[in-house]
């Protein structure tokens, strides 16, 4: 994984990594996750950094940890990392598309049929 130096933390660009996981299904409800020294060695850094979003994945009960045997997906996690992602999509993301839009006066009616040709492709 490659790191931005966006001006985010690493351990929220960690979380990122975990949430699209969820959302792309490929880590599943209940199922057991990597340790965080697994995912340390994976992503290259350090398993503080990684315990660190693990610790943050805990507190908003999208991971839980079984003592001694791991963290897992809570049952719940599709619909936390939904609510978590969109709610940092509208306050981070779409401020800087709509001064764009404002800019060149466009109106989301001018971007809904690109969405829906995007949403074509990618469904393809």
């Amino acid at each position: 994984m490659q790191f931005h130096n966006n001006g985010q933390a690493i351990y929220l660009q960690i979380v990122d990594y975990v949430c699209e996981q969820i959302l792309q299904q490929k880590w599943l409800p209940e199922v057991k996750v990597p340790s965080v020294r697994e995912l340390a060695m994976q992503l290259e850094v350090n398993p503080n950094t990684v315990a660190r979003a693990y610790d943050f994945l805990k507190q908003q009960e999208i991971i839980m940890d079984k003592r001694g045997i791991g963290y897992f997906i809570t049952t719940g996690a599709v619909a936390l990392v939904m609510q978590y992602r969109k709610k940092i999509f509208i306050d981070t993301e779409l401020p800087p598309v709509f001064r764009i839009m404002r800019m060149l006066d466009l109106s989301p009616q001018d971007l809904q049929p690109l969405f829906e040709r995007y949403k074509k492709e990618v469904n393809s």
